[in-house]
């Protein structure tokens, strides 16, 4: 087992961070931690790569038990904290080999190590570049670089795509891709979306407990729509939308787009806004599921967790 917790529960002062964290990773891949602000993730992967001491519970890394044998278990991780723990005066060489020996890398093997990071990270063209002169995106290549340096098996990432521009977005995303076909990899994001295209699992924390854990094909047939969006050519006014049976709400998002609110199966409310768009001359150009927003999809979980 690359990763697991068992009860994991952390307070600060009175109040509990987290409650009853349990988690089971076996394999490579990226597995998302998704979570609004201030649900726990953050309190959770600090206590997972030995940051903080936990309160109560217990966590093992490659079976290993991290609080009975911390520099152990310790090797098999690498964690990338949302801000790059980057020091600026340096070039990527210097705090490359300074991470290596942190991480007691055999000194005859810590050239190769800092070249093989370079190279997978796509900075080996900015070896001796001050770190405090590359872009948003570079220096947080350089902060997945030193949290693979010693090939762990567990890289811990928390919101690393926070911030970047769009181009720098792809290439991240790329790369923690190609990251996750040797690695474990925990990402944490409140942004629904970006787990959506990098994980294959998902584990959704709220309030510091979790309400769901599974893989994200069933996180989405999990999460039902509750209403669905649509651009129009030329729409109808908001009463008439609202004639239609088993709508209950619309609203205007921009003068050719609406989202329709609806109670019933969703193919049957679709099929007759199509058909009231034929009849009505609408001209319809899209129409799709909204799973709306994440704390709207955290609200219907709990709901239904607590049930």
């Amino acid at each position: 087992m690359i990763l697991k917790t068992e009860h994991l529960s952390h307070k600060y002062g009175s109040s509990w961070a987290i409650r009853d964290i349990n988690i089971e990773i076996a394999q490579p891949g990226v597995i998302g931690l998704l979570g609004s602000n201030g649900a726990g993730k953050s309190t959770t992967m600090n206590i997972i790569c030995g940051a903080l001491n936990q309160t109560e519970g217990v966590v093992y890394i490659n079976d290993i038990n991290l609080r009975d044998a911390p520099e152990i278990a310790k090797k098999e991780i690498g964690f990338l904290p949302q801000v790059p723990p980057v020091y600026p005066d340096l070039t990527i060489d210097e705090y490359l080999v300074y991470c290596a020996e942190l991480r007691k890398i055999s000194k005859d093997k810590i050239r190769s190590s800092v070249e093989e990071a370079k190279e997978r990270c796509g900075i080996a063209h900015f070896s001796s570049r001050l770190i405090r002169n590359l872009s948003g995106g570079y220096r947080q290549r350089v902060g997945i670089a030193q949290a693979i340096i010693h090939k762990p098996k567990l890289v811990v990432m928390d919101e690393p795509t926070n911030g970047l521009d769009p181009n720098q977005l792809i290439e991240a995303r790329k790369l923690i891709k190609e990251i996750a076909e040797t690695h474990t990899v925990l990402l944490s994001s409140h942004i629904l979306s970006e787990i959506g295209l990098l994980c294959s699992d998902i584990i959704m924390i709220e309030s510091g407990r979790i309400v769901f854990s599974d893989s994200m094909d069933a996180f989405n047939n999990y999460v039902q729509a509750r209403s669905m969006l649509m651009r129009m050519d030329n729409p109808p006014s908001v009463t008439e939308i609202l004639r239609i049976s088993g709508i209950t709400g619309a609203e205007f998002l921009t003068d050719k787009q609406a989202r329709v609110y609806f109670d019933g199966n969703h193919d049957d409310i679709s099929g007759r806004l199509v058909e009231a768009s034929v009849m009505g001359g609408w001209q319809l150009k899209e129409i799709y599921a909204d799973k709306g927003l994440l704390d709207d999809i955290f609200k219907q979980l709990s709901i239904q967790v607590a049930q």
